[in-house]
């Protein structure tokens, strides 16, 4: 089952659940890496040099430092960089320094694995989740604090399936993703204007670890160059009948969304070029 639009990785971990083989990709690093955590099990990270996973968080949990967050998405960003963002507290926005500096830091010195650097940054891009100050995407901070956003972060365990599965994952551009006659290929792509490489830019940034140079009221990462085809109305369509009929394999999803760029009769006449259409 590839799952070539993978987000946070829903239907690629509902498929496994019924036993599939996973391929998942996501040009975002930070979407390929939630749809990951997914697939973890409890043997995948034992977390054997920290003590396990529940310690790891404990360690997380009282981290705490002013950087590259607290400078430029929490109210310090005013005096640091000239710009008043609201996207976290100062507290909040000195845990995640804290949390995500640790978490690469731990990779870096080979204490955990892989597949635990997946885990843990999934586990604090969940709690940072819960506390932003946003209207469901980080395309830009709320004028006035949520409620929600006051609240201190709170980073807990996630679950883990209790067996290994079979998977792998890639962020390739979705044309490079390969497919075989008896795979199910599914499609979730983009159908508005939102680019979500500037509408989740904040969780690029912790999961890369970096500090780019960011612009703006919003404070975005450079994101132009993760720009998506599918975003354009003038060439969404060619774009995603291109896609379908690039696969090799024989059965493939499409999810997509009535309001969005493709009118749906047009789609629809264009794959019936190419194979049986089911709507």
């Amino acid at each position: 089952f590839i799952d070539a639009f993978s987000g946070t990785g829903v239907v690629a971990s509902k498929a496994a659940d019924i036993g599939w083989k996973i391929r998942i990709n996501d040009m975002m690093y930070n979407a390929a890496i939630m749809s990951e955590s997914r697939m973890l099990s409890k043997q995948d990270v034992p977390f054997d040099k920290l003590g396990g996973y529940e310690e790891a968080i404990s360690k997380l949990k009282i981290a705490s430092c002013e950087g590259f967050i607290w400078r430029e998405y929490s109210p310090a960003s005013l005096k640091q960089v000239g710009t008043e963002r609201k996207y976290f507290s100062e507290e909040n926005a000195r845990s995640i320094d804290g949390a995500v500096g640790l978490i690469h830091q731990w990779k870096k010195e080979g204490i955990i694995t892989d597949k635990e650097f997946v885990l843990l940054l999934a586990t604090l891009i969940s709690a940072v989740n819960d506390v932003a100050n946003i209207a469901g995407t980080y395309g830009c901070f709320l004028s006035k604090w949520t409620q929600q956003s006051q609240n201190s972060i709170n980073i807990e365990s996630l679950e883990l399936r209790d067996c290994p599965i079979d998977y792998s994952v890639s962020t390739l551009d979705v044309y490079e993703v390969e497919s075989h006659p008896c795979d199910v290929v599914y499609l979730d792509p983009p159908y508005t204007k939102r680019q979500y490489a500037s509408y989740y830019h904040i969780l690029e940034t912790l999961v890369k670890g970096d500090e780019p140079t960011v612009e703006g009221v919003a404070g975005l990462r450079p994101w132009k160059e993760n720009a998506s085809v599918f975003c354009y109305k003038t060439k969404a369509l060619n774009a995603l009948v291109s896609l379908v009929n690039s696969q090799k394999s024989k059965r493939v999803l499409v999810s997509y969304s009535n309001e969005g760029h493709i009118k749906l009769d047009d789609f629809e006449r264009e794959l019936k070029k190419t194979g049986l259409v089911k709507v």
